[in-house]
């Protein structure tokens, strides 16, 4: 009886060990976003707004994901529609990933007295930290460069918030 009691506890424990290893599907992200924008060469301002994204694995750590967000400032505001690929990997309670993204970007000046749209791409990555069940904590940095006004710019946005795996 003792070794049939040990054999079906070491037994749950694998089980349960290799549960916890299985990637998710996917997740949703919702936090506050800061981005340093450059409007033009060497001119760039402080925006504060949100970030939300929606990444679904199609390998166990390859995912799609899709990002949006929006930074603000007294006369400025940003938005970026992004989408890409996604690598991550699952160490306990950590998950790290790296991304790189496409999409576009529009950005309006003075309450639409200048405004321009333009493609945009992004390459970066951050961290999970799991608190509970399918809730972490994310922090996230990215380097966004888009072209508004026939100009290049290098915009560096910090994102972090909370993601729910499923």
């Amino acid at each position: 009886m003792r070794k049939l009691s040990l054999i079906v506890v070491c037994a749950t424990l694998l089980v349960a060990a290799a549960h916890a290893q299985i990637p998710t599907k996917g997740n949703v992200f919702f936090g506050y976003s800061y981005n340093r924008a450059e409007i033009v060469s060497n001119d760039a301002v402080n925006l504060n707004g949100w970030n939300a994204s929606l990444e679904g694995n199609f390998l166990p750590w390859i995912g799609i994901v899709a990002d949006i967000g929006g930074t603000y400032g007294s006369h400025v505001g940003e938005h970026n529609y992004l989408f890409g690929p996604r690598a991550s990997v699952r160490f306990g309670k950590f998950r790290p990933f790296a991304e790189f993204m496409i999409g576009a970007a529009h950005i309006n000046i003075n309450h639409s007295a200048a405004a321009d749209t333009s493609f945009a791409n992004a390459f970066g990555g951050g961290l999970d930290y799991q608190v509970f069940g399918p809730v972490s904590l994310r922090g996230e940095l990215d380097w966004i460069h888009t072209r508004f006004f026939s100009n290049g710019q290098n915009d560096v946005r910090f994102s972090t918030g909370v993601a729910v795996h499923f």
